[in-house]
């Protein structure tokens, strides 16, 4: 077995424990077959070129996966995959003076039984009592009830 695939072993092994720790929840599968390489990798160094270079494979090993370990939990090392964005969206709020019943508007998207309405020169998220209502049709805010409008097709 030459030196390649000894290092090839170990690092797998390492690379696999490090995903045991950070990714996969438990003692999975990838911890045991990580620890089962690194045994491995290093027990044929110590088999086939003696115990000194047996060692020296040892050491590097324990440091490597110590070291990479660390520089896995640091926190900078994730900040190049982290997801930068901020959510700005808000949720249907409705304020007091905003929306009555009575007031109308017109639908900018289909009610199917919910969908977008514009009334008072502001965008909600209206329902209907079950009725289909399609696109640019005038409505009337029957009640506003829990942050929600409902609505009916105004009647020509």
């Amino acid at each position: 077995m030459s030196w390649t695939v000894i290092a090839l072993l170990i690092f797998i092994g390492i690379v696999f424990i490090v995903l045991e720790v950070l990714v996969l929840p438990g003692t999975t599968v990838a911890g045991i077959l990580g620890f089962i390489l690194i045994a491995l990798g290093i027990w044929q160094t110590y088999r086939i070129y003696g115990a000194t270079a047996g060692h020296v494979t040892l050491a590097i090993s324990l440091v490597a996966g110590i070291g990479l370990l660390i520089l896995s939990l640091r926190s900078k090392t994730w900040n190049r995959m982290m997801l930068k964005t901020e959510i700005t969206g808000k949720m249907n709020v409705i304020e007091n003076d905003a929306v009555k019943a009575g007031d109308t508007g017109i639908t900018i998207s289909r009610l199917a039984p919910a969908g977008k309405v514009l009334v008072n020169d502001e965008y909600f998220e209206a329902h209907t009592q079950g009725d289909f209502i399609d696109q640019q049709k005038e409505i009337i805010v029957m009640k506003v009830e829990a942050n929600k409008l409902i609505v009916k097709l105004k009647e020509s």
